[in-house]
């Protein structure tokens, strides 16, 4: 299965990490799978809406779709999902095919993050 991890962590962690899988060939607590890292949980929560969330579960599996037709599988005027697509391209989270559609690379989609006591 391919899965995209999405976490929350500094900087400096994703370095280490980084630095500890060239030292040990790659070996990694998330080798193999991609990683989108994110500052802070807060940026994670406006990146991911409820309706972001919708989408990439519309087009989980569903290869390579347009905007229009993803509009149509949420229910949702094109243009605010436009906007929304939009978003979760930059965030790395969709890709754009060479069709000129959208494509959500991935059959699933893990969260890892900490909350911690201040």
């Amino acid at each position: 299965m391919n899965t995209v991890v999405l976490e929350v962590g500094t900087l400096e962690d994703t370095l280490a990490e980084a630095s500890l899988a060239m030292k040990t060939g790659g070996a990694s607590p998330t080798s193999g799978e991609p990683r989108i890292v994110f500052a802070a949980p807060e940026l994670l929560w406006q990146v991911l809406t409820a309706k972001r969330w919708e989408i990439l579960k519309a087009l989980c599996g569903a290869g390579p779709v347009s905007i229009r037709e993803t509009a149509r599988r949420v229910g949702r005027d094109v243009k605010a999902v436009h906007r929304d697509v939009t978003a979760l391209i930059q965030a790395g989270l969709l890709d754009r095919s060479d069709s000129g559609g959208v494509e959500f690379p991935y059959d699933a989609v893990k969260v890892d993050f900490l909350l911690k006591a201040a």
